[in-house]
């Protein structure tokens, strides 16, 4: 038995997945919820979004790159949406692990891998790990070389004795209204954060929230990027110029690790530049791809 958190209401099971709907694959440390789309014979792509934001976040992405003809993945991190809660660690090697085996399954050996925020980690580390599956890699505001800074209530949620019950105290609402801060245009918040809730009624959501904490999966990791540097793969970098979840000042650690890097600085965005100006991004994007 875990913490008791209120909310969490459901269970993931083969019941509630024929609910949910969409597509499931049984990895080594549960099911993963994923959609792949795009002609069969496309150029593989790969999304890995971030912290605690599932599949959804890459919308406007996942549509213009299928319409350009990619083959394109996106899927919920363990923990995350309506992949599996696992009662293990949630650091980068889980992640590593699930992205590796999810395309083994699928039968994907090469793929371009995007990455926003933690997801942009995860794909450095996949990428530093795997680099003969990655033909390129694009960062969007990712956890770089330094910690992510945190809010109070973060903060407060991995005081050693005490995470959980301030976690739970803190209530679903104040994570929902947290996932504000992504953004700088307030007309998107609402509708983000009704696609934001379902994920938190079932079992392990919070749990694993924690554990990504307390594993220190967005603390930064200069070992990697310094890797990174070392290979040849054409890396792009997007970052909003009014990011609040992780400072455009931290760009500049990631530029000098991976110096080859082609920078985008994106105007009048916060943390998803990507979802807020897809029609200055997915251009660059699709064209970085493509030459």
């Amino acid at each position: 038995m875990g913490f008791p958190y209120r909310g969490e209401l459901q269970e993931l099971n083969d019941k509630t997945r024929r609910q949910i709907g969409g597509t499931f694959i049984q990895l080594s440390d549960g099911y993963t919820h994923y959609e792949l789309g795009g002609p069969a014979d496309g150029k593989g792509v790969a999304l890995v979004h971030g912290f605690s934001v599932p599949y959804f976040i890459w919308d406007p992405t996942f549509n213009a790159l299928t319409s350009s003809g990619f083959r394109v993945l996106r899927y919920d991190l363990f923990g995350r949406g309506f992949s599996d809660r696992p009662r293990t660690k949630y650091n980068l090697d889980l992640f590593i692990r699930q992205l590796h085996e999810l395309l083994d399954k699928l039968g994907i050996q090469q793929v371009f891998v995007i990455g926003l925020s933690m997801g942009g980690a995860i794909s450095s580390g996949f990428a530093v790990k795997y680099p003969e599956r990655v033909l390129k890699l694009a960062l969007i505001d990712p956890i770089g070389t330094q910690p992510m800074p945190l809010s109070w209530i973060y903060k407060a949620a991995i005081l050693p004795g005490v995470s959980e019950l301030i976690l739970e105290l803190a209530g679903t609402e104040k994570m929902v209204k947290a996932v504000a801060s992504d953004f700088f245009d307030p007309a998107h918040v609402e509708m983000f954060q009704k696609q934001y809730r379902p994920q938190m009624q079932y079992r392990g959501f919070k749990r694993a929230i924690l554990s990504t904490l307390r594993n220190k999966t967005v603390n930064g990791f200069p070992e990697i990027y310094n890797q990174l540097g070392k290979l040849t793969m054409p890396v792009l970098l997007f970052w909003g110029r009014r990011d609040q979840t992780v400072p455009f000042e931290q760009s500049k650690s990631i530029l000098a690790a991976v110096p080859r890097t082609e920078f985008h600085a994106i105007e009048d965005t916060g943390h998803i530049p990507h979802y807020e100006k897809p029609e200055i991004v997915n251009p660059i994007l699709i064209q970085f791809l493509n030459k």
